[in-house]
Order: structure tokens, then sequence, then C-alpha cells
């Protein structure tokens, strides 16, 4: 039997480093079952320091955990695994920084990773597949001008969001209901990114489905539900907190087969035409005259005990353990 020295790498020192820390000790957990995978947990830091359980600053190069300060050999890697939520996992830099150590690892490749994580790119490769999705403007700069088109937007379709484009988990995002707010909330959404998307408010379910693969097939399953309280939207709190009203369902109820099969379809074809790879999450909304719109594509979900990805992929019959194990033999050959 093959061993697999497998680096689980965690934090990032972005807002969405402590969620990070709970999905890295859930696959933790997942893989301490597997007797061949001898798994490290090395953490990154705000300041792009990696660290050891000890403390110990190290480096990973060219296939080698090597102690920093000694300059010494730790371990041979076969296999890494990079659980950051937005900033470095999903924008693509840790990706492209293990590509050029020669490191395999799990997930999407930088460039799918950088085009599915940044809002306004996404959408328009959405357009490009022939998926539907929300209608939105995107604005490169905070000015009279920009706050106008806004204001248009708001007349037109009543209420928006105001997103930064490059975060994760809702951060920098803001419901707008009035005029009065948009000068505001586009200021601090563009305290998060350089582009700002701004896009209709949507009356809908909001749906999610797990797409892998799992033995050379992609796997689509049904899609889940969130379920919000109605005078909240799916924001970081909303997610998080303890104080949550949030709940879902890992089957939606209530959808026909017409509307199974276009989720389905779309899914498929976005997993498939952006170029992604192992596992994603893939979010709808289902309008009240039954519209599919594809709202974003999470290219490292959740992995709390909580997040949908892991219950949607127990509840299609696969075990979640066995699937890394699966993906870290094909990899690390």
């Amino acid at each position: 039997m093959s061993q697999y020295n497998v680096i689980l790498l965690c934090g990032g020192g972005s807002d969405e480093h402590e969620i990070s820390l709970i999905s890295a000790d859930y696959i933790k957990a997942q893989l301490e079952r597997f007797s061949q995978v001898n798994l490290i947990k090395i953490n990154l830091n705000s300041g792009g320091q990696f660290t050891n359980n000890n403390g110990q600053h190290v480096l990973l190069k060219d296939k080698q955990l090597v102690n920093a300060d000694q300059c010494s050999l730790i371990t041979h890697i076969d296999f890494v695994i990079p659980c950051f939520h937005g900033f470095p996992g999903e924008t693509g830099d840790i990706q492209s920084f293990l590509r050029l150590n020669n490191l395999p690892f799990l997930g999407t490749d930088a460039e799918a990773s950088i085009h599915c994580f940044n809002k306004a790119t996404a959408k328009q490769w959405f357009t490009a597949l022939g998926i539907p999705n929300t209608p939105y403007l995107f604005l490169t700069e905070l000015s009279t001008e920009s706050v106008r088109q806004v204001e248009e937007a708001v007349d037109n379709w009543g209420s928006v969001f105001i997103k930064a484009t490059n975060q994760g988990s809702s951060v920098g995002c803001y419901k707008v209901d009035s005029k009065e707010e948009i000068k505001e909330k586009l200021q601090l959404a563009f305290g998060f990114s350089s582009y700002v998307l701004v896009e209709k408010t949507m009356n809908a379910r909001e749906l999610e489905v797990a797409a892998y693969e799992y033995g050379g097939e992609t796997v689509i399953t049904p899609p889940g539900e969130i379920i919000c309280d109605k005078n909240t939207f799916y924001d970081f709190a909303e997610k998080y907190s303890e104080e949550s009203k949030a709940s879902t369902d890992v089957i939606a109820k209530n959808l026909d087969c017409e509307t199974l099969s276009k989720i389905a379809e779309y899914s498929a074809k976005a997993f498939k035409g952006m170029k992604l790879r192992h596992l994603s999450r893939i979010d709808f909304f289902l309008t009240d005259n039954n519209q599919i719109l594809l709202n974003e594509i999470n290219t490292f979900p959740g992995m709390t005990p909580i997040s949908m990805f892991p219950q949607m992929l127990i509840n299609n019959g696969h075990d979640f353990g066995e699937f890394l194990m699966k993906i870290i033999e094909e990899q690390a050959k």
C-alpha cells in the first residue's frame, strides 16, 4: 500500500481565515481514517509565512517541506490540499505558487479560479457559455457617473446588491433599497476591491449544487436550498454566525422535473466550460416565475460541519473521505 505525505494548507490571513481553519479540521478528520495518509497541517499567516504546529517557519519548495530556519529537509510532499476560502485559495494565487513548485494539489487550477472568483469576469463567462444570470452593472471607479448609473438601476430594478468583485462569502456585499444609501455603500465596496458589481436584487429561492469528479465522471447533485429569514440575505454572518436565522435543506423541496433537469444542465455546462476540477459548489437563483439564473461558482466551498457541499456529496451516496483519497491516489502518482 502506497504512503502519501499530504500537506493541508489553511488560514491565509483573509477575512475568512477562521472559517478556513474549521474547514481544515473537517478535512483532517476525514483523512485521519486512512492509514496510508501522513497528514501535515501547515498554517499560512497574514504575513505570508507558512508555519507548522510547532510554530516553526517552513517552506514548500519543489515537492519538499523544508525547515526555513535550518534549511533542512522535513519530508517529501506527495500532495497538497489548499484549504482557503477567499484569498489566496480561490483567487488563483496559491495555485500558481503550487504549480511553480511542481506540487500536485486539490481543486481547480489558477486560471479557472481567477475567472470564477472575480464576480464580473464570472458573469461574462456565464453569458459566453449561454447560461442565464442576473442583470448587472460593472463599475471601475467611484465617481459621480457611477453613482448616477446605480441610481438609474435602482429606478429600473427597485433594489440592487452592490458587491466588491474580488471577495468571498459576501464580504463587501450590500443590499441597497434607496438612492440615499448608494454613495455610502459604493465607498464601502470600493474599499474591498478596485472593481464593483451592481446586480438586480432577485426575489428568488437560493439553490446550490455540488459538482465534483468521482470515478472519472462529473457528478451533479440534486440542488439543496438556503432558506434565509425574510429580513436578511445570506451574508457572512448568516453563513457562519451562531445567531444566524438561515436554514438549509440538503434536498430542495417542490422542484419539478424540468427545473431539476435545467439546473443539472447548466451546472454541467459551467463545470466543464469553465474548466473546473475536482470539486465546486454552483449557486442558482430560482425566481417566482421559474427563471433559473446562475449566481456564482465557489471553487473551494466551505467544509465546516454545517457546509452544504460535503452534506450534498454524502447525501448523494459518496463518502467524503473516500472522495478525497481517490483524488490523492490519482494526482500523487
